[in-house]
């Protein structure tokens, strides 16, 4: 059987033989090497060639985020970001990482943990995104983005189905992929936008903060009650823990079950907007792993509402996306630059006119 090659990357000797003891104690792991700084991260990456990356953000000589930079850059590997920050500074450098190409991020192990959860959760981890087809990611890629303008193929579809709400869904992949979809809305764009991201905890609680800073668009977390006509050209994100449900043209927050393992879930949003705005929604669903989003899209389909899934070629994981297709409820396949642009030609025009 071929082994999992892993290169630990990790500058607390301690917290790296952790990691290290609980890799080795599975058969199918090899560990191949480790870094203790960004810089060894990067020349080990060269000279292994490993199946996935455990990488710290906090690193000495070289950042965990500027290591991920340039291996996503030039020599593309799935790595999984193992971190105990949780203040604001930190956290937007996690999620700098995860639009740079790194796939997941996992904290680290607090005391031995008797029941073995957490070691059970890292080994799953690594076995999944080491799965994950990971691409050539230049980081200036991102910060280099401009909005592009409807195609005549795009806009001509879109504008005859003026909507009154936005709804997206994403995961695995999703920060750097709402980053480019946000980007692509003309500044013009009024409808309220609002999102479901799954992401793992503790590291949610900054997200809205740090995507409000990668646009011009206002981005918050949505509050308890708030009128949908107050979210006015706003971006507004299910919290951690909550869904996120439209009804009677206000957002609710709820601790409700979690629907896929989800809370908050892409299906509870898509089936709550589709019964409040029938065809009047639109919604997307961009790349992230599991079926989440899949049904509620469907039934935003069944209501008359706009359905768009990003494509393969552009996902970093072809799941929930795939699963909407297989379903019949994607009307319209995209690669993500053309999204943004899609959604903006969804927008009714002022006093009766056309979109050109």
């Amino acid at each position: 059987m071929t082994k999992l090659r892993v290169l630990v990357v990790e500058d607390s000797l301690t917290v790296r033989r952790r990691l290290c003891d609980v890799l080795g104690a599975d058969a199918g792991i090899e560990i191949v090497g480790e870094a203790e700084d960004g810089k060894q991260a990067i020349e080990l990456t060269r000279e292994l060639r490993p199946d996935i990356i455990t990488m710290d953000m906090m690193l000495p000589v070289m950042s965990g985020l500027a290591a991920t930079e340039y291996i996503m850059a030039h020599h593309p590997t799935p790595i999984l970001i193992v971190s105990s920050s949780v203040n604001r500074g930190e956290l937007f450098k996690t999620y700098e990482a995860l639009a740079a190409g790194a796939v997941d991020v996992l904290e680290k192990p607090w005391g031995e943990g008797e029941d073995g959860a957490w070691e059970r959760r890292f080994i799953g981890t690594v076995k999944l995104v080491a799965r994950i087809r990971v691409i050539t990611h230049p980081r200036a890629r991102l910060a280099g983005l401009h909005a592009p303008r409807p195609d005549d193929r795009v806009g001509a579809v879109a504008a005859s189905r003026p909507c009154e709400i936005v709804a997206i869904g994403a995961s695995t992949g999703g920060p750097g992929a709402l980053v480019e979809v946000l980007r692509g809305l003309s500044p013009q764009f009024t409808l309220p936008v609002l999102i479901v991201l799954h992401i793992n905890e503790p590291f949610g609680i900054a997200f809205a903060d740090w995507l409000d800073g990668q646009t011009p668009r206002r981005v918050a977390y949505a509050r308890d009650g708030e009128a949908i006509e107050q979210a006015s050209g706003r971006v507004l994100m299910a919290p951690p823990g909550y869904h996120l449900v439209v009804r009677g043209r206000r957002l609710h927050l709820t601790e409700e079950p979690e629907r896929h393992s989800c809370r908050p879930s892409v299906d509870v949003l898509f089936e709550s907007a589709a019964a409040m705005f029938g065809g009047s929604v639109a919604a997307c669903l961009l790349t992230g792993m599991g079926r989440d989003g899949a049904a509620g899209m469907l039934a935003v389909h069944r209501a008359g509402g706009v359905t768009i899934a990003q494509d393969e070629a552009t996902s970093t994981v072809y799941g929930m996306p795939r699963e909407a297709v297989l379903l019949g409820a994607a009307e319209r396949i995209l690669p993500i630059g053309e999204i943004g642009p899609a959604l903006t030609a969804l927008e009714p025009a002022p006093h009766g006119g056309s979109h050109a």
